[in-house]
């Protein structure tokens, strides 16, 4: 299986690193090389810690979007699943990429408000946090993804054959 990167997009807590380590481990049941970069672990990791103004967020997608490319040029399944609010984040990492799938996970606001369970969306309304994506910043959803899913047993299986297909 040659190298690819697949970026998880959706708003925060819409399943995106739940989905992706479900994927992952289903791949490597099956004899991939696999890699996640969840957006929130790759962030802990960095120093300086980068923020989340518009200069800081584009330069955080940048590198996440190179350093996934630079994994799956060396034959992996890289999984991504990192907001990356703006249509442009997504492009670039396309760009970069050996091969691209783009997952959309369609998880409604409701959804993701009630999952939740960093407190993220009540801290941002009260103005503890600063705007994220769904609330006080825009999120760009795909206009053509490869993939749509909302975290279903059966878009799983969806999304390791699309992952499968892409290597």
């Amino acid at each position: 299986m040659s190298g690819v990167v697949v970026w998880l997009t959706g708003l925060p807590s819409s399943g995106k690193s739940t989905l992706a380590r479900a994927a992952a481990e289903r791949l490597r049941g099956v004899g991939s090389s696999v890699a996640v970069l969840d957006g929130d672990e790759v962030r802990a990791v960095l120093r300086p810690v980068p923020g989340y103004d518009d200069t800081a967020r584009a330069d955080f997608y940048a590198s996440l979007a190179g350093l996934a490319a630079l994994l799956a040029q060396q034959g992996l399944v890289v999984l991504v699943p990192a907001t990356a609010n703006r249509a442009s984040f997504r492009a670039h990492a396309r760009e970069l990429a050996p091969r691209f799938l783009e997952v959309y996970v369609a998880t409604p606001i409701e959804v993701c408000v009630r999952r939740d369970d960093k407190g993220l969306y009540a801290r941002s309304a009260a103005g503890a946090i600063g705007a994220m994506p769904g609330v006080g910043a825009s999120y760009e959803p795909p206009t053509h993804p490869d993939l749509v899913v909302d975290g279903s047993e059966a878009d799983l299986a969806r999304l390791v054959e699309a992952c499968r297909a892409a290597g």
